[in-house]
């Protein structure tokens, strides 16, 4: 052990000594959300007058830094993001944040092949007795950085959790060490309403005894998971571990008894919630974190029977097609796993691919139900993965329904003031 902490020693370096190794034109890349090593991507700031075309890969971006608003940056830092957060967002409209689609099992594989990364930092616990450092937050993109990257960067944070799974690293594959402190990202519990309450009682009327399911966040997916309450041996594969799904395994609702892959754990590829998240979580052996190469891989996702993918979106059209990321033009989210575990579930033996939304925006004037979608929207999942698509309405079948019928069913879940206008809408665009 006294080795172990020498070495240990010997590779812990100053910020400015870390950022001393950034030279023109490289390719850095950041642990992503919350692996996300705060101290070191704040520092990226200090780059300015010293480096110049450095691009910094960076996803669900958590931290506000200096270099995703102020102008002065472009030319030396040019942010890549994979997933949009608030600070990408503003910073792709300033000019300093550029937007790299892709699915989410192949995304950092389809970035590196073009774009050799040659720094990776990434937040990790101290390292334990046996050498090891956990990566406890993400398996999303980190894996394929540790592959490729020339230098390998921990900012140690004591205060992260302790998760298992495919998080461990050894002192041995480490170039250097920092020191962090910040405290794990907190995701306030989001506020849900009478809407919110319906589409999850409509939702877990489709999820049965024994399903395997997938869920994202934010109050709809909370209200779902509401919804389940008197459900039995649920299992979770998902792509977002949330806290909602802890409180349903302290309810006995999740038990993962019935699942095909990891019987009695919940797998996940990144974990983002409340304070109780993370003490659920902190060395949990129920809880297991693996690459999201693996986890959103839809040939590994339709692996489980019984498999419910449950996703959030922005807006549908008439023929079912779901934007899940864009305003128009304008990049809100990502892609994410979305369109993944949407196609693992339909593969999977009993699987089911469900998109719930309000029927209207947040100040209920505009339809989330278009007959066509407006021009630049992103369609993040195709027409052809969706089983069902429920508003507070009720639920439109997808699944073996022609193009007219699809329409019905969906103005019928549509928000009562805008039933007219989709009718009159699908007969004009020759929909109906």
């Amino acid at each position: 052990m006294m080795e172990l902490e020498t070495l240990c020693r010997e590779k812990t370096i100053s910020m400015d000594a870390a950022l001393a190794l950034i030279r023109d034109g490289d390719q850095v890349a950041l642990g992503f959300c919350g692996n996300e090593p705060f101290g070191f991507a704040a520092a990226l700031a200090g780059l300015k007058g010293r480096v110049k075309n450095v691009t910094v890969f960076s996803g669900l971006t958590l931290g506000r830094y200096e270099y995703l608003s102020d102008p002065a940056f472009r030319g030396v830092v040019d942010v890549v993001s994979p997933f949009h957060s608030a600070s990408t967002r503003s910073g792709q409209e300033a000019g300093l944040c550029s937007y790299f689609p892709g699915d989410l099992h192949n995304l950092p594989r389809r970035w590196v092949e073009e774009n050799p990364v040659r720094i990776f930092c990434c937040a990790a616990t101290p390292m334990d007795r046996h050498g090891y450092f956990r990566l406890p937050l993400a398996r999303i993109v980190e894996q394929t950085f540790l592959e490729q990257a020339d230098i390998i960067i921990l900012e140690v944070n004591p205060n992260l959790p302790v998760v298992f799974g495919d998080t461990a690293l050894h002192i041995s594959q480490v170039d250097y060490l920092l020191n962090g402190s910040t405290p794990p990202p907190v995701l306030p519990r989001a506020r849900t309403g009478a809407a919110e309450a319906a589409i999850g009682t409509y939702v877990a009327s489709l999820v049965h005894d024994g399903d395997t399911i997938q869920l994202g966040i934010g109050g709809i997916p909370d209200a779902v998971a509401q919804s389940f309450s008197g459900k039995k041996d649920l299992g979770i594969h998902t792509e977002m571990i949330t806290s909602s799904m802890a409180n349903l395994v302290r309810e006995g609702i999740v038990t993962g008894r019935k699942k095909s892959l990891f019987p009695g754990k919940i797998v996940g590829s990144f974990i983002l919630g409340d304070e109780s998240l993370y003490r659920f979580v902190d060395q949990n052996p129920g809880v297991l974190l693996f690459d999201a190469s693996y986890v959103t891989c839809p040939s590994v996702v339709a692996r489980n029977e019984n498999m419910v993918s449950i996703n959030t979106a922005l807006a549908v059209d008439l023929t079912g097609q779901v934007a899940s990321e864009s305003v128009g033009n304008r990049q809100y989210s990502g892609s994410g796993g979305q369109s993944d575990t949407a196609a693992g579930a339909i593969h999977a033996r009993n699987g089911r691919s469900i998109i719930a939304l309000r029927s209207t925006t947040a100040k209920g004037t505009i339809s989330t139900i278009s007959a066509v979608l407006a021009p630049g929207t992103i369609v993040t999942l195709s027409r052809n993965t969706v089983d069902y698509i429920i508003t507070e309405y009720g639920i439109a079948q997808m699944r073996g329904r022609t193009i007219p019928q699809r329409a019905r069913s969906l103005i019928a879940i549509a928000h009562p003031d805008h039933r007219e206008t989709l009718e009159r809408e699908a007969r004009q665009y020759g929909i109906l």
